[in-house]
Protein backbone atom coordinates (compact mmCIF):
# COMPACT_ATOMS: atom_id res chain seq x y z
CA UNK A 1 0.00 0.00 0.00
CA UNK A 2 1.53 3.31 -0.99
CA UNK A 3 1.41 6.34 1.01
CA UNK A 4 1.49 10.20 -0.15
CA UNK A 5 2.71 12.43 2.88
CA UNK A 6 1.09 16.02 2.81
CA UNK A 7 2.63 18.82 1.44
CA UNK A 8 2.45 22.35 1.05
CA UNK A 9 0.51 23.40 -1.70
CA UNK A 10 0.56 26.77 -3.22
CA UNK A 11 -2.15 27.91 -6.23
CA UNK A 12 -1.72 31.02 -7.91
CA UNK A 13 -3.14 33.05 -11.03
CA UNK A 14 -1.63 34.21 -14.03
CA UNK A 15 1.59 33.45 -13.44
CA UNK A 16 4.68 32.54 -15.65
CA UNK A 17 5.25 28.70 -16.09
CA UNK A 18 8.72 29.46 -14.64
CA UNK A 19 6.97 30.44 -11.14
CA UNK A 20 4.60 28.00 -10.74
CA UNK A 21 5.25 25.41 -8.68
CA UNK A 22 6.19 21.53 -9.56
CA UNK A 23 5.18 18.80 -7.37
CA UNK A 24 6.72 15.05 -8.05
CA UNK A 25 5.05 12.51 -6.95
CA UNK A 26 6.87 9.03 -6.23
CA UNK A 27 4.15 6.19 -5.87
CA UNK A 28 7.11 3.70 -5.47
CA UNK A 29 9.14 5.39 -2.45
CA UNK A 30 6.18 6.91 -1.15
CA UNK A 31 7.36 10.74 -1.01
CA UNK A 32 5.93 13.81 -2.17
CA UNK A 33 8.16 16.34 -2.68
CA UNK A 34 8.25 19.80 -4.20
CA UNK A 35 10.78 21.92 -5.96
CA UNK A 36 10.62 26.12 -6.26
CA UNK A 37 12.35 29.00 -6.48
CA UNK A 38 12.11 31.57 -3.79
CA UNK A 39 8.67 33.54 -5.43
CA UNK A 40 9.13 37.00 -6.75
CA UNK A 41 7.11 40.04 -5.39
CA UNK A 42 4.81 39.14 -8.56
CA UNK A 43 4.31 35.77 -7.69
CA UNK A 44 3.06 36.77 -4.22
CA UNK A 45 0.89 39.23 -5.62
CA UNK A 46 -1.09 36.25 -7.90
CA UNK A 47 -0.92 33.95 -5.04
CA UNK A 48 -4.77 33.01 -4.66
CA UNK A 49 -4.28 30.10 -2.16
CA UNK A 50 -1.96 28.16 0.12
CA UNK A 51 -1.48 25.81 3.15
CA UNK A 52 1.56 25.53 5.32
CA UNK A 53 3.07 22.87 7.95
CA UNK A 54 5.43 25.81 8.84
CA UNK A 55 5.30 27.96 11.78
CA UNK A 56 3.94 31.08 10.46
CA UNK A 57 3.49 33.18 13.92
CA UNK A 58 5.29 36.13 14.33
CA UNK A 59 8.63 36.30 16.12
CA UNK A 60 9.12 40.16 16.97
CA UNK A 61 12.87 41.20 17.33
CA UNK A 62 13.25 43.99 19.62
CA UNK A 63 14.21 47.34 18.86
CA UNK A 64 16.20 50.29 20.01
CA UNK A 65 16.15 53.55 18.53
CA UNK A 66 14.35 56.87 18.16
CA UNK A 67 10.60 55.77 17.73
CA UNK A 68 11.24 52.85 19.86
CA UNK A 69 12.31 55.57 23.12
CA UNK A 70 9.06 58.13 21.96
CA UNK A 71 6.51 54.78 22.08
CA UNK A 72 8.44 53.08 25.77
CA UNK A 73 8.20 57.06 27.36
CA UNK A 74 5.13 57.15 26.38
CA UNK A 75 3.24 53.71 27.45
CA UNK A 76 5.47 54.53 30.84
CA UNK A 77 3.49 57.33 31.09
CA UNK A 78 0.14 55.95 29.82
CA UNK A 79 0.20 52.74 32.33
CA UNK A 80 1.52 55.09 35.31
CA UNK A 81 -2.27 57.41 34.56
CA UNK A 82 -3.96 54.33 34.24
CA UNK A 83 -2.89 52.45 37.24
CA UNK A 84 -2.44 55.12 40.12
CA UNK A 85 -5.69 57.67 39.00
CA UNK A 86 -7.95 55.34 40.88
CA UNK A 87 -5.76 55.74 43.61
CA UNK A 88 -6.11 59.59 43.78
CA UNK A 89 -8.65 60.58 46.44
CA UNK A 90 -10.21 64.01 46.49
CA UNK A 91 -12.91 65.56 49.73
CA UNK A 92 -12.27 61.82 50.84
CA UNK A 93 -13.70 59.94 48.12
CA UNK A 94 -12.00 58.10 45.14
CA UNK A 95 -11.69 60.81 42.67
CA UNK A 96 -12.31 59.03 38.82
CA UNK A 97 -15.11 56.33 40.24
CA UNK A 98 -17.51 55.07 38.01
CA UNK A 99 -20.52 54.26 40.08
CA UNK A 100 -22.69 51.78 38.12
CA UNK A 101 -25.08 51.17 41.08
CA UNK A 102 -26.15 54.95 41.62
CA UNK A 103 -25.76 55.43 38.09
CA UNK A 104 -23.32 58.21 38.92
CA UNK A 105 -19.83 58.91 37.50
CA UNK A 106 -17.35 61.05 39.73
CA UNK A 107 -15.07 63.29 38.62
CA UNK A 108 -13.38 65.43 41.03
CA UNK A 109 -15.47 67.68 42.14
CA UNK A 110 -17.96 66.84 39.36
CA UNK A 111 -20.71 64.43 39.74
CA UNK A 112 -22.27 63.43 36.28
CA UNK A 113 -26.01 61.47 36.59
CA UNK A 114 -28.20 60.06 33.55
CA UNK A 115 -29.09 63.26 32.58
CA UNK A 116 -25.92 64.45 31.78
CA UNK A 117 -24.99 61.99 28.87
CA UNK A 118 -25.00 64.88 26.35
CA UNK A 119 -21.15 65.66 27.90
CA UNK A 120 -20.25 61.63 27.23
CA UNK A 121 -21.73 61.88 24.02
CA UNK A 122 -19.98 64.94 22.90
CA UNK A 123 -16.78 63.59 25.14
CA UNK A 124 -16.90 60.32 22.62
CA UNK A 125 -17.65 62.38 19.38
CA UNK A 126 -14.92 64.61 19.96
CA UNK A 127 -12.29 61.61 20.74
CA UNK A 128 -13.28 59.98 17.46
CA UNK A 129 -12.66 63.15 15.16
CA UNK A 130 -9.09 64.17 16.96
CA UNK A 131 -8.16 60.49 15.90
CA UNK A 132 -9.65 61.05 12.55
CA UNK A 133 -7.84 64.54 12.12
CA UNK A 134 -4.74 63.62 13.52
CA UNK A 135 -4.83 60.50 11.05
CA UNK A 136 -5.09 62.69 7.91
CA UNK A 137 -1.65 64.35 8.84
CA UNK A 138 0.17 61.33 10.27
CA UNK A 139 -1.30 58.05 9.49
CA UNK A 140 -1.89 55.65 12.47
CA UNK A 141 -0.05 56.93 15.47
CA UNK A 142 -2.37 56.22 17.17
CA UNK A 143 -2.05 52.16 16.68
CA UNK A 144 1.68 52.52 16.94
CA UNK A 145 2.22 54.45 19.52
CA UNK A 146 -0.68 54.98 22.50
CA UNK A 147 -3.19 51.97 21.79
CA UNK A 148 -3.77 49.70 24.41
CA UNK A 149 -3.35 46.99 22.31
CA UNK A 150 0.00 47.96 21.52
CA UNK A 151 1.05 48.90 24.45
CA UNK A 152 0.48 45.44 26.14
CA UNK A 153 1.34 43.92 22.96
CA UNK A 154 4.76 45.10 22.93
CA UNK A 155 5.02 44.80 27.15
CA UNK A 156 4.26 40.50 26.66
CA UNK A 157 6.94 40.66 24.17
CA UNK A 158 9.19 42.64 26.10
CA UNK A 159 8.34 39.83 28.84
CA UNK A 160 8.92 36.86 26.50
CA UNK A 161 12.38 38.13 25.42
CA UNK A 162 13.41 38.64 28.85
CA UNK A 163 12.94 34.75 29.35
CA UNK A 164 13.52 33.59 26.03
CA UNK A 165 16.08 35.10 24.66
CA UNK A 166 16.08 36.74 21.02
CA UNK A 167 13.62 36.25 18.41
CA UNK A 168 15.66 33.14 16.98
CA UNK A 169 15.93 31.65 20.01
CA UNK A 170 12.36 31.79 20.50
CA UNK A 171 11.33 30.57 17.34
CA UNK A 172 14.03 27.69 18.14
CA UNK A 173 12.84 26.84 21.60
CA UNK A 174 9.33 26.23 19.99
CA UNK A 175 10.77 23.95 17.21
CA UNK A 176 12.20 21.70 20.28
CA UNK A 177 10.71 18.79 21.52
CA UNK A 178 9.19 18.80 25.03
CA UNK A 179 11.72 19.44 27.62
CA UNK A 180 12.11 20.54 31.01
CA UNK A 181 14.22 23.56 29.79
CA UNK A 182 11.36 24.31 26.88
CA UNK A 183 8.37 23.34 30.22
CA UNK A 184 10.34 25.64 32.89
CA UNK A 185 10.28 28.69 29.84
CA UNK A 186 7.60 28.47 28.93
CA UNK A 187 5.60 27.98 32.25
CA UNK A 188 7.55 31.23 33.64
CA UNK A 189 6.60 33.06 30.53
CA UNK A 190 2.57 32.35 30.76
CA UNK A 191 2.88 32.71 34.74
CA UNK A 192 4.02 36.17 34.42
CA UNK A 193 1.46 36.88 31.64
CA UNK A 194 -1.53 35.63 33.65
CA UNK A 195 -0.13 37.96 36.94
CA UNK A 196 0.20 40.99 34.13
CA UNK A 197 -3.38 40.50 33.19
CA UNK A 198 -4.94 39.70 36.50
CA UNK A 199 -2.90 43.13 38.20
CA UNK A 200 -4.32 44.75 34.55
CA UNK A 201 -8.12 43.50 35.55
CA UNK A 202 -7.82 44.36 38.42
CA UNK A 203 -6.73 48.18 38.28
CA UNK A 204 -9.64 48.15 35.41
CA UNK A 205 -11.98 47.12 37.89
CA UNK A 206 -11.28 49.64 40.18
CA UNK A 207 -12.37 52.22 38.40
CA UNK A 208 -15.79 50.52 39.04
CA UNK A 209 -15.08 49.36 42.34
CA UNK A 210 -13.58 51.46 44.63
CA UNK A 211 -9.74 50.88 45.58
CA UNK A 212 -10.75 49.96 49.66
CA UNK A 213 -13.45 47.33 48.32
CA UNK A 214 -11.15 45.79 45.92
CA UNK A 215 -7.68 45.05 45.67
CA UNK A 216 -7.43 43.83 49.80
CA UNK A 217 -11.14 41.90 49.80
CA UNK A 218 -9.53 40.34 46.38
CA UNK A 219 -6.32 39.22 47.61
CA UNK A 220 -7.55 37.91 51.06
CA UNK A 221 -10.20 35.78 48.93
CA UNK A 222 -12.93 38.02 50.23
CA UNK A 223 -14.38 39.59 47.38
CA UNK A 224 -17.81 39.02 45.89
CA UNK A 225 -18.93 36.13 43.53
CA UNK A 226 -19.67 39.23 40.93
CA UNK A 227 -16.40 41.19 40.96
CA UNK A 228 -14.42 37.58 40.89
CA UNK A 229 -16.37 37.01 37.52
CA UNK A 230 -15.23 40.23 35.90
CA UNK A 231 -12.23 40.32 36.96
CA UNK A 232 -10.83 36.90 35.56
CA UNK A 233 -13.03 37.93 32.57
CA UNK A 234 -11.12 40.81 31.79
CA UNK A 235 -7.84 38.87 33.24
CA UNK A 236 -8.60 36.27 30.56
CA UNK A 237 -9.37 39.08 27.91
CA UNK A 238 -6.25 40.22 28.47
CA UNK A 239 -3.84 37.63 28.32
CA UNK A 240 -5.61 36.14 24.95
CA UNK A 241 -5.53 39.50 23.13
CA UNK A 242 -1.33 40.40 24.07
CA UNK A 243 -0.20 37.09 24.34
CA UNK A 244 -2.01 35.22 21.73
CA UNK A 245 -3.90 37.30 19.27
CA UNK A 246 -1.36 39.85 19.49
CA UNK A 247 -1.26 41.56 15.49
CA UNK A 248 -4.54 39.37 14.19
CA UNK A 249 -6.45 42.12 16.85
CA UNK A 250 -5.25 44.91 14.40
CA UNK A 251 -5.26 43.16 11.21
CA UNK A 252 -9.00 41.44 11.42
CA UNK A 253 -10.81 42.87 14.63
CA UNK A 254 -10.04 46.88 14.82
CA UNK A 255 -12.12 48.41 12.06
CA UNK A 256 -10.16 51.18 12.42
CA UNK A 257 -7.22 49.13 10.07
CA UNK A 258 -10.01 48.87 7.17
CA UNK A 259 -11.71 52.54 7.49
CA UNK A 260 -8.12 54.27 7.49
CA UNK A 261 -7.36 54.52 4.05
CA UNK A 262 -10.47 56.67 3.85
CA UNK A 263 -8.66 59.30 5.56
CA UNK A 264 -5.37 59.14 3.62
CA UNK A 265 -4.65 61.75 1.32
CA UNK A 266 -0.79 62.61 -0.86
CA UNK A 267 0.24 64.58 2.01
CA UNK A 268 -0.59 62.12 4.97
CA UNK A 269 2.85 61.17 6.53
CA UNK A 270 3.19 57.19 6.65
CA UNK A 271 5.94 55.35 7.46
CA UNK A 272 7.33 55.14 4.00
CA UNK A 273 10.35 53.06 1.65
CA UNK A 274 12.61 55.09 -0.50
CA UNK A 275 11.74 53.01 -3.29
CA UNK A 276 13.92 54.81 -5.59
CA UNK A 277 16.74 55.28 -3.22
CA UNK A 278 16.36 51.54 -2.17
CA UNK A 279 16.54 49.84 -5.53
CA UNK A 280 17.76 47.31 -6.50
CA UNK A 281 18.45 46.14 -3.11
CA UNK A 282 20.86 43.59 -2.43
CA UNK A 283 23.20 41.99 0.42
CA UNK A 284 26.71 43.33 0.43
CA UNK A 285 30.00 43.73 2.97
CA UNK A 286 29.76 46.81 5.32
CA UNK A 287 33.77 47.58 4.05
CA UNK A 288 32.25 46.47 -0.01
CA UNK A 289 31.80 50.01 -2.07
CA UNK A 290 28.35 49.84 -2.98
CA UNK A 291 28.38 48.01 -6.41
CA UNK A 292 27.41 49.74 -9.48
CA UNK A 293 23.40 50.15 -9.88
CA UNK A 294 22.32 49.04 -6.38
CA UNK A 295 20.26 50.76 -4.24
CA UNK A 296 20.84 51.98 -0.57
CA UNK A 297 18.61 48.95 0.67
CA UNK A 298 21.36 45.83 1.62
CA UNK A 299 18.54 43.36 2.03
CA UNK A 300 18.90 42.53 5.48
CA UNK A 301 15.46 42.15 6.20
CA UNK A 302 14.98 43.77 9.94
CA UNK A 303 12.71 45.86 8.64
CA UNK A 304 10.45 42.49 8.83
CA UNK A 305 11.82 40.89 11.87
CA UNK A 306 11.13 44.17 13.85
CA UNK A 307 7.48 44.59 12.40
CA UNK A 308 4.70 43.45 15.23
CA UNK A 309 2.49 42.85 12.35
CA UNK A 310 5.38 40.58 10.20
CA UNK A 311 4.74 42.99 6.90
CA UNK A 312 7.15 43.92 4.90
CA UNK A 313 7.19 47.83 4.73
CA UNK A 314 9.35 47.68 0.99
CA UNK A 315 5.85 45.89 -0.65
CA UNK A 316 3.85 49.56 -0.16
CA UNK A 317 1.20 50.58 1.99
CA UNK A 318 -0.60 47.78 3.57
CA UNK A 319 -3.71 48.57 5.85
CA UNK A 320 -1.67 46.17 8.72
CA UNK A 321 0.92 48.27 8.97
CA UNK A 322 0.49 50.62 12.62
CA UNK A 323 2.88 53.69 12.04
CA UNK A 324 4.86 52.31 14.84
CA UNK A 325 8.01 53.12 12.81
CA UNK A 326 10.09 50.11 14.59
CA UNK A 327 11.46 49.77 10.49
CA UNK A 328 12.40 53.18 10.37
CA UNK A 329 14.52 52.39 13.59
CA UNK A 330 15.76 49.01 12.53
CA UNK A 331 16.71 50.55 9.10
CA UNK A 332 18.39 53.71 10.62
CA UNK A 333 20.81 51.13 12.35
CA UNK A 334 21.78 49.52 8.84
CA UNK A 335 22.25 52.53 7.43
CA UNK A 336 24.40 53.94 10.00
CA UNK A 337 26.57 50.69 9.89
CA UNK A 338 27.00 51.07 6.56
CA UNK A 339 28.01 55.08 6.50
CA UNK A 340 24.61 55.82 4.28
CA UNK A 341 22.17 58.38 4.69
CA UNK A 342 19.20 57.40 7.31
CA UNK A 343 15.70 57.95 6.37
CA UNK A 344 15.29 54.96 3.84
CA UNK A 345 12.58 54.24 5.76
CA UNK A 346 10.62 57.25 7.23
CA UNK A 347 7.50 58.81 8.14
CA UNK A 348 7.17 61.14 4.87
CA UNK A 349 4.75 62.03 2.73
CA UNK A 350 4.16 62.02 -1.65
CA UNK A 351 4.03 65.19 -1.72
CA UNK A 352 3.62 68.09 -0.04
CA UNK A 353 -0.29 70.23 0.39
CA UNK A 354 -0.67 73.14 -1.45
CA UNK A 355 -3.63 74.09 0.45
CA UNK A 356 -2.85 73.56 3.56
CA UNK A 357 -5.79 75.24 5.55
CA UNK A 358 -8.34 73.46 3.05
CA UNK A 359 -7.07 69.84 4.86
CA UNK A 360 -8.23 71.10 8.06
CA UNK A 361 -11.73 72.37 6.81
CA UNK A 362 -13.08 68.85 7.46
CA UNK A 363 -12.72 66.87 10.90
CA UNK A 364 -11.26 70.56 11.93
CA UNK A 365 -14.24 71.90 12.04
CA UNK A 366 -16.45 68.96 13.63
CA UNK A 367 -13.78 69.14 16.21
CA UNK A 368 -14.35 72.61 16.88
CA UNK A 369 -17.74 72.87 16.59
CA UNK A 370 -17.98 69.64 19.21
CA UNK A 371 -15.60 71.61 21.28
CA UNK A 372 -17.60 74.51 21.08
CA UNK A 373 -20.66 72.47 22.27
CA UNK A 374 -18.49 71.31 25.36
CA UNK A 375 -17.95 74.43 26.57
CA UNK A 376 -21.33 75.53 25.79
CA UNK A 377 -22.85 72.68 28.23
CA UNK A 378 -20.35 73.47 30.58
CA UNK A 379 -21.77 77.39 30.84
CA UNK A 380 -25.44 76.17 31.32
CA UNK A 381 -24.39 73.16 33.69
CA UNK A 382 -24.96 73.73 37.59
CA UNK A 383 -23.96 71.23 39.81
CA UNK A 384 -27.73 71.15 41.12
CA UNK A 385 -30.75 70.15 39.90
CA UNK A 386 -34.73 71.13 41.05
CA UNK A 387 -37.73 69.63 39.20
CA UNK A 388 -41.63 71.20 40.97
CA UNK A 389 -44.47 69.04 41.69
CA UNK A 390 -48.10 70.25 42.81
CA UNK A 391 -49.64 68.20 45.20
CA UNK A 392 -52.11 66.61 43.51
CA UNK A 393 -54.49 65.97 46.66
CA UNK A 394 -55.70 69.52 46.78
CA UNK A 395 -55.43 72.42 44.02
CA UNK A 396 -55.43 74.84 46.87
CA UNK A 397 -56.86 75.73 50.09
CA UNK A 398 -57.72 78.78 52.94
CA UNK A 399 -56.35 78.28 56.18
CA UNK A 400 -57.53 79.52 59.49
CA UNK A 401 -56.15 82.77 58.65
CA UNK A 402 -57.91 82.96 55.54
CA UNK A 403 -54.96 82.84 53.75
CA UNK A 404 -55.00 81.10 50.36
CA UNK A 405 -52.01 78.35 50.42
CA UNK A 406 -50.81 75.64 47.37
CA UNK A 407 -48.11 72.76 48.51
CA UNK A 408 -45.22 72.00 46.14
CA UNK A 409 -42.73 69.33 46.48
CA UNK A 410 -39.47 70.28 45.87
CA UNK A 411 -37.19 67.78 44.68
CA UNK A 412 -33.64 69.01 44.59
CA UNK A 413 -30.54 66.93 43.62
CA UNK A 414 -26.85 68.09 44.37
CA UNK A 415 -24.57 66.83 41.82
CA UNK A 416 -21.24 68.26 43.68
CA UNK A 417 -18.90 66.07 46.18
CA UNK A 418 -20.14 68.45 49.18
CA UNK A 419 -23.25 69.19 51.34
CA UNK A 420 -24.74 72.32 49.85
CA UNK A 421 -27.42 74.57 51.32
CA UNK A 422 -30.05 75.95 48.74
CA UNK A 423 -32.16 79.25 49.55
CA UNK A 424 -35.88 79.24 48.04
CA UNK A 425 -37.78 82.02 47.05
CA UNK A 426 -40.70 82.98 45.58
CA UNK A 427 -41.69 86.01 42.90
CA UNK A 428 -44.29 86.36 40.39
CA UNK A 429 -47.41 86.98 42.85
CA UNK A 430 -48.12 89.97 45.09
CA UNK A 431 -48.00 89.61 48.78
CA UNK A 432 -46.59 85.84 48.26
CA UNK A 433 -44.87 84.35 51.08
CA UNK A 434 -42.94 80.57 51.61
CA UNK A 435 -45.05 79.72 54.74
CA UNK A 436 -42.05 77.24 57.07
CA UNK A 437 -38.63 76.88 56.06
CA UNK A 438 -36.90 78.01 53.02
CA UNK A 439 -33.75 76.63 52.94
CA UNK A 440 -32.61 73.04 52.08
CA UNK A 441 -29.81 71.11 53.01
CA UNK A 442 -28.86 67.99 50.45
CA UNK A 443 -25.92 65.81 51.25
CA UNK A 444 -23.64 64.91 48.14
CA UNK A 445 -25.26 63.13 45.62
CA UNK A 446 -28.43 63.36 47.44
CA UNK A 447 -31.99 63.60 45.67
CA UNK A 448 -33.79 65.60 48.61
CA UNK A 449 -37.63 65.83 48.34
CA UNK A 450 -39.03 68.88 50.38
CA UNK A 451 -42.38 70.18 50.67
CA UNK A 452 -42.96 74.08 50.91
CA UNK A 453 -46.18 76.06 51.40
CA UNK A 454 -46.67 79.15 49.06
CA UNK A 455 -49.70 81.83 50.57
CA UNK A 456 -51.05 84.70 49.74
CA UNK A 457 -53.34 86.82 52.64
CA UNK A 458 -56.09 87.08 49.88
CA UNK A 459 -57.92 85.95 46.65
CA UNK A 460 -56.38 86.59 43.77
CA UNK A 461 -58.51 87.90 40.69
CA UNK A 462 -57.35 85.29 38.35
CA UNK A 463 -58.56 81.46 38.88
CA UNK A 464 -54.90 79.99 38.02
CA UNK A 465 -52.05 82.65 38.77
CA UNK A 466 -48.14 82.23 37.14
CA UNK A 467 -45.56 81.51 40.00
CA UNK A 468 -41.73 81.85 39.50
CA UNK A 469 -39.43 80.36 42.63
CA UNK A 470 -35.87 81.08 42.67
CA UNK A 471 -33.81 78.42 43.97
CA UNK A 472 -30.03 79.54 44.93
CA UNK A 473 -27.09 78.14 45.81
CA UNK A 474 -25.59 79.75 49.10
CA UNK A 475 -22.09 79.15 48.99
CA UNK A 476 -22.15 79.67 44.95
CA UNK A 477 -24.78 81.92 44.38
CA UNK A 478 -25.53 79.91 41.10
CA UNK A 479 -29.36 79.72 40.90
CA UNK A 480 -31.98 77.92 39.05
CA UNK A 481 -35.64 79.65 37.91
CA UNK A 482 -38.42 77.48 38.04
CA UNK A 483 -41.96 78.28 37.06
CA UNK A 484 -45.14 76.88 38.03
CA UNK A 485 -49.01 77.74 38.53
CA UNK A 486 -50.73 79.09 41.68
CA UNK A 487 -54.81 78.24 42.25
CA UNK A 488 -56.72 81.00 44.26
CA UNK A 489 -60.21 80.78 44.77
CA UNK A 490 -62.85 82.26 47.58
CA UNK A 491 -63.79 79.53 49.60
CA UNK A 492 -62.15 76.08 50.30
CA UNK A 493 -61.16 73.09 48.65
Amino acid sequence: MSIIQSVPIVIYNSVSINDRLTIYTSRNENICWANQVKPSYSLERNLIFKTSDTDDRIYHREQKGKYQLIRRSLSVILILLFVLLPFIQFNGTQAVYFDLLQQQVHLFSLTLFPQDLLIVCLVFILAAFVLFYITQFYGRVWCGFTCPQTVWMLMFNWIERRIEGTHNQSKSLNAQPLSLNKLYKKGLKHFIWAVVSLFTALVFMSYFITVDELYLPFLLFNTSETTLYWVLFFAVCTYVNAGWIKDKMCQHMCPYSRIQSAMFDKSTKLVTYDNLRGENRGARKRSQVKPQGMGDCVDCDLCVQVCPVGIDIRDGLQYECINCGLCADACDMTMEKFNYQKGLISFTNEKNANNNWQRHLGYGSVVTITLTSMLIWANVWQNFEVNIIRDRQALYRVNQFGDIENTFLFKVRNKSSGTKFYQIEVNGLDNAKITGLAKIEVLPGELKIASITVSVDKPLTEYINHVGFNITDIESSSNIVKNSSFYSGSGGW
